[in-house]
């Protein structure tokens, strides 16, 4: 197919996540004000929208609580630096399985499965823009860790972000969980035409491939808008792929947390790097308030 380059681009930070970075790079930030800091820094240096988890403060291990989704969301609010705020909802549906003879021994350190309400709290308390929606279970990265989303799950949650008049993001890491999103669209549980976020490269989802990144791109349907992300040293290189593809980019700790070689990055300092690219590919950076435009959102006020 010939390519469609975007030119109108929007870029998300996805600022922390919820991964074992905490302790390999001083930049990632912990506590709500640290995370905070960091979003409304990575706007500042043009991100229109910022990807949201939280982190035990004193830990850095990954969290769900509502009180700190809600001093981080207060905090970016209530500051002078405009941003589209989007929290994740995929926390709570994490299974880490026991040996294979003894499967259900789950290691209950690493195992983390709520219902939908309970998932969903943070998003009901905070009432983001934007919030995300892991569109399938799949076999996720290190140990016997399976992340665990159900039709039934999903369909819950969708529902609930739809009657609080959230936008979804769905992040697909497989072309079969796009498949379930049309599906999610057409019994009418989110609506249409719907936002989605490509999870390039992350184990063991979609191979960190051209073809296979084509092959996504092409699953979604058309009228959605979309972004595109990789990992590591991949991250800088498919800012550029998913422009020429016709989409949106993400980049942040969340993802990568190098800026080169040797060199720590910040959240600020990768969407600076971003931002350098669209521009170099004749294209221009959306602001929050044409993002919104784009995505037909209605900006929260504080508090």
């Amino acid at each position: 197919m010939p390519l469609t380059m975007n030119r109108e681009v929007f870029i998300t930070c996805a600022v922390t996540g919820s991964g074992a970075t905490q302790d390999r790079s001083r930049h990632v930030p912990r506590s709500p004000e640290e995370i905070a800091d960091s979003a409304i820094a990575a706007a500042a240096a043009g991100a229109a929208i910022v990807h949201c988890h939280v982190r035990d403060p004193e830990t850095g291990a990954p969290a769900r609580d509502p009180k700190l989704y809600r001093e981080v969301v207060d905090r970016i609010r209530d500051s002078s630096v405009d941003v589209v705020v989007n929290l994740t909802a995929g926390m709570g549906g994490d299974i880490v399985f026991g040996p294979p003879e003894e499967p259900m021994a789950l290691d209950s350190g690493g195992t983390d499965m709520a219902g939908a309400t309970e998932r969903m709290a943070h998003v009901a308390e905070c009432l983001p823009e934007i919030c995300t929606l892991d569109c399938g279970t799949m076999n996720f990265a290190e140990a016997d860790y399976v992340m665990t989303n159900t039709p039934g799950m999903l369909r819950s949650m969708g529902s609930m972000m739809s009657e609080l008049a959230v936008k979804v993001e769905i992040e697909a890491f497989d072309t079969g969980h796009l498949w379930f999103a049309t599906q999610l669209v057409d019994e009418g549980i989110i609506d249409g035409p719907a936002l989605v976020q490509l999870c390039m490269g992350v184990p063991w989802g979609a191979p960190n491939d051209l073809n296979t990144f084509m092959a996504m791109v092409n699953a979604i349907p058309a009228g959605w808008d979309w972004s595109g992300f990789s990992l590591g040293a991949d991250q800088m290189p498919y800012v550029a792929a998913a422009i020429l593809a016709g989409g949106h980019v993400r980049v942040g700790l969340e993802d990568n947390i190098w800026l080169e070689r040797g060199v720590l990055a910040t959240n600020a300092q990768l969407v600076e790097r971003a931002v350098r690219i669209i521009e170099s590919m004749g294209a221009s950076v959306l602001t929050p308030q044409e993002a919104r435009v784009r995505l037909g959102l209605t900006k929260r006020p504080p508090r």
